[in-house]
């Protein structure tokens, strides 16, 4: 069921086309203040784009997005930014010929406070903000692990150490709202749990997370309202086990259905499986276990659609998935 708190971010038939590509064609979702919701859909629905819109990395052709009753289409990043509204990039991007400290000093409010006469007539104080916002990073980077890496480039970091420190970025600069866009992409799977921990976390402390994500394991797991897009187009809304059941999800990510039903008697189907082409796996899906009938295609793993359903069996041409289901 749909969060009944009233939405902090409002997105209202939004388009925004490049030449003849509709990347996001009339998408509308809320995101409800507090909550950690979801973002999913296949590669090329979007989401990326729309997350550009919302940011202000980007302007919508037409349609609204409001933050906390704000417009916000036409406002630059920096301008979203004051107003509380921040993002993470399927890459992190610190700034790599300063050192990890400076980074997250950075992110702080300090810089925001220093002119030239607060520093010539407010020195005492200014000194006194430093020196607290020094003492918030130094506890912030050890949560995430980092405090000794401090004095290092963060250019050196690895790709699981630079999404790390962007995450202490985001907690230090305090935002009401935060948009993750892949937050596991590059990431070593050994931190996805204590990613996971860091988002509770981040929400714990009062930011609402609009988080992309394609790992869906991990979006059920963090996400209790999840949206999803598919050609530019938010075609539902609900929970994980709720979009499991969507006929216009299961369409988005596996095509539709192609020939008659499996049959038990002549290969050892399930009776309820269909095979399905999609337009992002070239070879046969069967839509009641996920297995793939690709030919000569090589293995493709997808996720268990209806797993409660079970798997076909006794047909040589059908590999089974091996990915997680979903």
């Amino acid at each position: 069921m749909i969060d009944a708190k009233a939405p902090l971010l409002e997105v209202s038939n939004v388009r925004r086309y490049f030449g003849g590509l509709r990347a996001v064609d009339g998408a509308s979702m809320t995101v409800a203040e507090g909550s950690l919701t979801g973002l999913i859909g296949p590669n090329g629905a979007g989401k990326s784009t729309l997350v550009n819109l919302v940011s202000g990395f980007d302007t919508p052709d037409s349609g609204t997005i409001k933050f906390d009753g704000r417009e916000l289409a036409g406002r630059p990043a920096h301008a979203v930014s004051r107003l509380g509204l921040m993002r993470s990039f399927q890459t992190p991007r610190e700034w790599p010929e300063l050192t990890v400290m400076e980074n997250m000093l950075l992110a702080t409010g300090t810089v925001s406070r220093e002119t030239i006469w607060r520093a010539l007539f407010r020195f005492r104080q200014l000194r006194l903000a430093e020196d607290e916002d020094r003492r918030r990073a130094r506890e912030l980077l050890s949560s995430f692990g980092l405090l000794a890496l401090r004095d290092e480039f963060a250019g050196t970091l690895s790709g699981g150490q630079k999404r790390l420190l962007e995450f202490a970025r985001l907690a230090a600069a305090h935002p009401r709202m935060v948009l993750l866009d892949e937050p596991q992409a590059g990431v070593n799977p050994v931190l996805y749990g204590p990613m996971a921990d860091m988002i509770r976390e981040l929400v714990a402390s009062g930011t609402t997370v609009l988080m992309v994500e394609h790992n869906l394991d991990f979006v059920e797991r963090l996400c209790d309202v999840v949206h999803v897009m598919a050609l530019g187009k938010t075609i539902a809304s609900g929970s994980m086990a709720e979009l499991r059941r969507h006929e216009g999800v299961v369409t988005a990510y596996l095509g539709a259905v192609e020939g008659n039903a499996c049959d038990t008697d002549s290969g050892g189907h399930r009776p309820h499986c269909r095979l399905r082409r999609s337009a992002n796996h070239p070879g046969r899906v069967h839509s009641g276990c996920g297995a793939v009938d690709d030919g000569d295609r090589g293995r493709q793993w997808l996720r268990q659609v209806h797993p409660a359903q079970g798997d076909c069996r006794g047909d040589p041409t059908v590999q089974r998935p091996g990915a997680r289901r979903w």
